[in-house]
């Protein structure tokens, strides 16, 4: 047998978390974003409200918590970046895994291209509440405003120049003195935001009436396309199947937990994502307003109603700040994905890289602020290709191809049947769930059940 070769000097020098209370705080930051205070809002109400959430929870459990632990379990194993992790874990001869790893960080780095965009948009509005306040404008100026914004390229890049900058100056600054120190400020500054708008919401007219839509489940609005939802916004909302939550796990020390640390991110997540619909729709409902406004919920129907509110001003500056903190504690994660990779795996200076990384992205950000149609294209590729996909071949590798040994390292100070409930959640239910998700985005599960043979199989007319 020949000897174990050392690993060069830059991995035995790579960070580490400070606590597991740390972790937990970036890892939560790292899944709570755009998609918790702007998307799942509007989906819940555009799918009806409480049986949705239902669902959703139902389906962290099933889905997005099992692929959650693997991803961490895989990351704290390796101690490397997204491909280095499947090169290391993956059996002699068969390092074609690591092409999972490297799904894992073109997704970071293309997703981060456009979600900058959508963070510059939020950014934006943080500085609009401030020197041009929606106070004593028209609803159809207000709303005209966002259309400006997003019609005007220039103004557009100029933001998410703006973003990329202060996630890059978070980055470059390592585990320790960027990730952790940003993550221990930027997080309870969210927390504490999002508590004082439900407070304020708690005194609307349409707080009673904004938990019983979000809370009281109606069954009979839960349709086959709301359930797929619900499945897919379980999966992308705690950053799933792009390699940030296996960076992530590879900063973990070897004698940390990793079960307790991967449920705490996920209730935090899922949390914010409920405070969030407990701020919004009171403030829905006491003016009237149509929870199913879509996407535009946020950017154009939201700031018109700022403008009614006592301290309209005050409301509207910390609802966009929450966003852009959001925002930003997600595309941390995603340029670490990529930044680590250059330094885990071609020991690249990471002051040099960072930057360098960071201006790759945002260039690559420019084609989405100029062209819809580019936009919608990388979100596209991303949502229905790069992240499910990755997340599908984590869950298998993670389940049938990881040494059984490794694997119950992490669970041994936990019961066995926990242990083997998991691996089969990973094996089977999780995969299983994720490639239905697939095969319902490329519109294949719609044609396989409007077949004559199907529906006569199940006796349907």
């Amino acid at each position: 047998m020949s000897e174990k070769k050392s690993p060069p000097e830059h991995l035995l020098q790579r960070g580490s978390w400070g606590s597991k209370f740390a972790f937990v705080l970036a890892a939560a930051g790292s899944a709570i974003g755009l998609g918790n205070v702007w998307k799942f809002p509007y989906i819940t109400g555009v799918y009806g409200g409480g049986a949705f959430v239902f669902v959703y929870l139902f389906s962290v459990l099933l889905v997005g918590l099992p692929l959650l632990i693997a991803e961490i379990l895989l990351g704290k194993s390796a101690h490397r970046d997204p491909v280095g992790t499947f090169i290391v874990l993956s059996p002699k001869g068969k390092k074609y895994w690591q092409l999972v790893g490297w799904m894992g960080v073109v997704s970071g780095f293309v997703i981060l291209s456009f979600y900058s965009v959508v963070a510059g948009w939020a950014l934006s509005y943080v500085f609009r509440s401030i020197f041009e306040p929606f106070s004593g404008l028209p609803p159809e100026k207000i709303d005209h405003l966002f259309v400006e914004l997003t019609s005007s390229p220039g103004i557009e890049i100029i933001w998410h120049f703006i973003f990329m900058f202060f996630t890059v100056g978070i980055v470059i600054g390592g585990v320790k003195k960027g990730l952790e120190k940003w993550s221990k400020i930027l997080m309870p500054l969210l927390f504490g935001i999002i508590l004082f708008l439900d407070l304020y919401a708690a005194t609307t007219k349409g707080f009673v009436t904004g938990l019983t839509f979000l809370f009281k489940p109606d069954f009979t609005k839960l349709t086959p396309d709301a359930i797929l939802q619900a499945l897919g916004h379980s999966f992308f909302t705690l950053s799933l199947g792009m390699g940030a939550m296996i960076t992530y796990g590879s900063y973990l020390k070897d004698e940390e937990d990793i079960v307790v640390p991967a449920v705490s991110v996920a209730v935090l997540d899922t949390l914010i994502a409920l405070l969030a619909g407990m701020a919004i729709f009171p403030i829905v409902f006491t003016f009237g307003l149509k929870p199913s406004a879509g996407p535009g919920l946020v950017f154009r129907t939201l700031p018109v109603v700022f403008a009614k509110l006592h301290f309209g001003m005050v409301i509207s500056f910390l609802f966009f700040t929450l966003l852009t903190f959001a925002a930003l504690t997600s595309a941390i994660s995603l340029l670490e994905v990529v930044v680590a990779f250059f330094v885990d795996e071609l020991g690249w200076d990471r002051k040099i890289v960072t930057p360098v990384v960071g201006f790759l992205i945002f260039l690559l950000g420019v084609p989405s602020a100029i062209w819809d149609s580019f936009f919608d294209f990388v979100d596209w590729l991303s949502t229905n290709i790069f992240l499910p996909v990755g997340g599908f071949f984590i869950a298998l590798f993670t389940a049938f191809v990881l040494e059984e040994k490794l694997k119950k390292i992490h669970f041994a100070r936990y019961p066995e049947y926990l242990y083997r409930g998991w691996n089969f959640t990973v094996g089977w239910i999780s995969p299983v769930l994720v490639a239905i998700m697939i095969l319902n985005r490329f519109g294949i599960l719609k044609l396989i059940f409007s077949s004559p043979f199907l529906r006569k199989l199940l006796g349907v007319e």
